[in-house]
């Protein structure tokens, strides 16, 4: 690859984009430092940076393979092998969670590797993004016409979303369904299949009631789940109990007014408000930086999320736009899901925040998918400025082979 074609593609990267990821890799970094010195030390008897630490580990892990994905010609990603890969490596690993998985607050859902702990369930929305796009963008001319085989992955994102809510994480369950749903309706499907297919799920759903509520029944209405409908209709009601996290995350988004108490003063993470540093780190940090603080990390997050869909709106290649979509959508549906739980918008889910709150596998899943979008968007923008050009570079030609046809 000659000097002349790396500085075409080096012109070619979407560099704000680029910068806003790391900006917000960065705060969050700080804002996980801030939000759990106290409970390090009260709360788990650790050094008060040991959660900082390891966040800054992962970080630098997420950015190897941030560049990884960013470099790597995304249309990788659609060759057959690859998507076979994926599509019988999810349910093995999601089935090897029960087996061998370490068990945490009433949940198996990580494969603990001593200093790390992983969530499988976390790459697996990255792994159906990246399966539904390749078969998708292989039935384009025939997804305006009905057939039978274009229900197939709808079956199996079920099937996928089923082994991750018995584990149980009802929460990641449904962000996925989400994710896939925002897809599949991009995708170009012919809406009144798949109406018809909700229709007949749903009849199944209600016939076989009978066999599946005595096994999963006590679960998913478990005096636990029932408690945090309570602590969200009535938070104030059982402010000791069910809806102590929401009381405090208001009491902490309150008293942060429009400037915040300061960086590193909040009140609330002195062991008031429990999980600061992951599910409630946006009710620290408009405790400590007020509203100018929230406003700055949803606006990172917001240019984010719609420069991802001007993307997808751009590339002519249905993969990289279903990917690009698919991306945006895991991101800003995972947004809005934090900041209604920690406001009562709707009931706490323990979803972490894109990019800022703590979690290793969040912050790599995360990292690895804005490299796969930066690198559709490089080729995006070289494909506009540059093909047609210069004949003596080829990089929007990469050879594909077809995909799926399941």
């Amino acid at each position: 690859m000659d000097k002349q074609l790396l500085k075409k593609i080096a012109k070619s990267y979407d560099y704000p984009l680029i910068i806003a990821i790391f900006m917000l890799c960065t705060f969050g970094l700080i804002m996980v430092y801030s939000s759990s010195m106290i409970s390090a030390v009260v709360r788990y008897g650790l050094e008060s940076d040991y959660f900082y630490q390891k966040q800054k580990l992962w970080l630098i892990i997420g950015m190897f393979a941030f560049l990884c994905t960013m470099i790597v010609p995304y249309k990788v990603f659609a060759k057959k092998r690859w998507v076979l890969t994926i599509f019988f490596g999810m349910p093995a690993v999601l089935f090897a969670v029960f087996i061998a998985g370490h068990t945490a607050n009433n949940a198996t859902s990580w494969f603990k590797f001593g200093f790390f702990n992983v969530q499988p369930a976390e790459f697996v929305k990255l792994g159906l993004i990246n399966y539904l796009a390749a078969v998708f963008a292989n039935k384009q001319e025939s997804l305006s016409k009905p057939a039978k085989g274009h229900v197939f992955p709808i079956y199996y994102i079920l099937f996928i979303c089923t082994l991750i809510a018995i584990q149980p994480d009802f929460g990641t369950a449904i962000i996925i369904l989400l994710i896939c749903c925002m897809m599949i309706i991009s995708s170009g499907i012919r809406l009144g299949l798949l109406f018809k297919q909700i229709l007949f799920l749903s009849m199944v759903v209600a016939i076989l009631s009978p066999f599946w509520l005595p096994v999963l029944g006590d679960e998913i209405f478990s005096k636990e789940r029932m408690s945090r409908i309570d602590g969200f209709l009535e938070p104030f009601k059982y402010a000791d109990d069910a809806g102590f996290h929401l009381v405090n995350s208001y009491l902490a988004i309150g008293s942060g007014g429009l400037k915040g108490l300061g960086l590193g003063e909040s009140i609330q993470k002195y062991g008031y408000l429990p999980e600061a540093h992951t599910d409630f780190i946006m009710s620290i940090i408009a405790e400590e930086l007020g509203v100018f603080g929230v406003a700055f990390v949803i606006g990172l997050l917001a240019f984010i999320v719609l420069r991802g869909l001007v993307i997808a709106r751009k590339c002519r290649d249905a993969f990289g736009s279903l990917f690009a979509i698919g991306v945006s959508a895991m991101i800003g549906i995972q947004t809005c899901i934090n900041l209604g739980g920690i406001t009562g918008l709707i009931p706490i889910t323990g979803v972490p925040l894109p990019l800022v709150s703590y979690g290793g596998s969040s912050l790599l899943l995360f990292m690895m998918s804005l490299g796969m979008l930066v690198n559709i968007s490089m080729f995006v923008k070289y494909e506009a400025h540059y093909k047609g050009k210069d004949k003596s570079t080829n990089i929007v030609n990469i050879s594909q082979k077809k995909g799926l046809t399941f």
